[in-house]
């Protein structure tokens, strides 16, 4: 529980369905504890019982850690798709197996049905403005059996209506959209702020390395950046690639930041055990990403090749490229 609607109203309609419901949030960097407190309010007033686990060790070793690694290595991460993995369903569900409990119940807009070969397979939430799929993709078949989603047939303004309905008193609540440990969104000053050292300065170079200047170095840019560049060039620059080898950032031409194809490593699919022959599908290479129709072979154990029938702008290393067979989810990997 976050003390939010979704997964307040998640709390209620298992509760509805009969379930005995404890609440639980997870603390997980300094500053969280206003969560903490919002949720038990919201618990309390739900009649459970509510527990704290506090996971900070566990979550800046798998994800802050992770996130200030990856910067520096010239990729941008998705830490809400690793604390998924590994504190939400991972340690939170080791919790709630010690409680005796069966299953973890969140607000995540998805949905998981067992299929005739009691495969479980993860599924798009009913409404797509808020279908939070893309960030679930790394969950095992374990963890897709002992997880709940009330929220994944229903649409937001059908769960602030049962928020209405239940007298909650956060249904008209908004919503945070920025990463949960850097609410202002200053990624680098995050990074400078955690870490205690200042970015070591770098050059902009142009695609034939030709010296544009210096830049902050690259963990403080991303593919497709054109923003905060501080560049006077004849078209408007965008970032291409980074180079942390050299400390460079390579920047050039809008048009120059489309590519047809990648390679996802880290892979985990939930619909199959392993592709067996090419597949076209859908795949998303971002969160927001409507997704677009691509060629998917499984290369090896742990390697995914994704061929799109259209180029797509700024395909970036260290996010996700998820794959769907309509609302299904085939599976994944990490854009290498």
């Amino acid at each position: 529980m976050s003390g939010g609607v979704d997964s307040t109203v998640a709390a209620v309609l298992a509760i509805r369905d009969g379930f005995a419901c404890d609440g639980a949030t997870m603390l997980l960097f300094d500053g969280g504890e206003s969560t903490v407190e919002t949720a038990r309010f919201v618990a309390d007033g739900l009649g459970i019982s509510f527990h704290v686990f506090d996971f900070s060790e566990c979550f800046s070793e798998y994800v802050i850690d992770m996130f200030i690694s990856e910067y520096y290595a010239g990729r941008t991460p998705n830490p809400c798709v690793v604390c998924n993995r590994f504190l939400k369903f991972g340690r939170l569900l080791d919790k709630a197996r010690d409680l005796g409990k069966d299953y973890i119940v969140t607000g995540h807009y998805v949905q998981v049905e067992c299929d005739a070969n009691e495969r479980y397979l993860l599924k798009k939430g009913v409404d797509l403005s808020k279908d939070q799929s893309y960030a679930l993709y790394t969950l095992s078949q374990e963890q897709l059996s002992q997880a709940r989603f009330p929220l994944g047939g229903l649409t937001k303004a059908q769960v602030r209506d049962i928020a209405q309905e239940t007298d909650l008193v956060n249904a008209r609540k908004s919503e945070s959209q920025d990463i949960c440990f850097i609410p202002d969104g200053d990624y680098v000053g995050f990074i400078v702020k955690h870490t205690g050292k200042p970015l070591h300065k770098g050059r902009f170079v142009d695609v034939n390395g030709n010296d544009l200047g210096e830049c902050k170095g690259v963990a403080a840019y991303t593919i497709g950046q054109r923003r905060g560049l501080g560049l006077a060039m004849p078209h408007p620059p965008y970032v291409l690639e980074l180079h942390p080898a050299d400390n460079t950032v390579v920047i050039g031409k809008k048009e120059m930041l489309y590519s047809k194809s990648l390679t996802a490593k880290n892979i985990n699919l939930i619909a199959v055990d392993t592709l067996d022959t090419q597949i076209r599908a859908q795949v998303k290479i971002r969160y927001s990403d409507p997704g677009h129709t691509a060629a998917v072979r499984q290369t090896d154990d742990d390697t995914l090749y994704i061929e799109f029938e259209e180029p797509q702008r700024a395909i970036t290393k260290g996010q996700s490229a998820v794959i769907y067979d309509g609302s299904i989810v085939v599976g994944g990997g990490v854009i290498a």
